[in-house]
């Protein structure tokens, strides 16, 4: 008798039902505490920030999945798009829910900017989520040259405009520097 096989789009779909259920039961709260959901939060340091749909650090779950289609092009270029959307899925949703603990969030607290940072609602981790698999989906579609232009103008763009992106950020979690913290901070 054969096994039944999974297709990669319910594997896919099913990681992100997983991780929303995991952080629910890690006591995230499902939308914002305001009560409402925004498609577009901007105020960094607002109380909104990382509870509503998308907002600064969305650019940065999108050039996740570029790097993720990248990575995984170059590991397992047999694997179908299919599958290699299901492991960067998995990646992503264990980065939510690790980035969701007490441990990772006190971090935030204690190198970076970010003293009021209490964690995303699960509404924007599953966001986050998605922009990963558009990163993906779109690195899959676009040149190459297109893609790492588009990577570079959102990194720029977040640098200057809110001061931090996906390698600030990734810089202050790993080796916090007290110039950068002292530039976020707008000294």
């Amino acid at each position: 008798m054969r096994a039944a096989r999974v297709p990669a789009w319910a594997v896919t779909s099913g990681l992100v039902v997983a991780a929303a259920l995991v952080l629910l039961a890690m006591g995230r709260v499902p939308i914002c505490t305001c009560g409402y959901v925004l498609p577009w939060y901007g105020n960094t340091m607002g109380p909104g920030n990382s509870q509503h749909l998308t907002d600064w650090y969305t650019p940065s779950h999108l050039i996740h999945g570029f790097l993720f289609y990248w990575l995984l092009w170059l590991a397992a270029p047999r694997l179908s798009f299919g599958w290699r959307l299901a492991i960067a899925t998995a990646i992503e949703a264990a980065w939510e829910i690790v980035e969701n603990s007490p441990m990772i969030i006190d971090r935030y607290r204690a190198v970076t900017i970010s003293l009021d940072y209490y964690g995303d609602s699960v509404v924007n981790s599953v966001m986050d989520i998605l922009a990963m698999m558009l990163g993906f989906w779109l690195a899959s579609r676009l040149p190459v040259w297109l893609t790492v232009a588009l990577a570079v103008a959102m990194e720029v763009v977040t640098t200057v405009w809110i001061r931090d992106g996906l390698i600030l950020n990734v810089v202050m979690l790993i080796w916090p520097l007290e110039a950068i913290r002292t530039w976020q901070a707008g000294g």
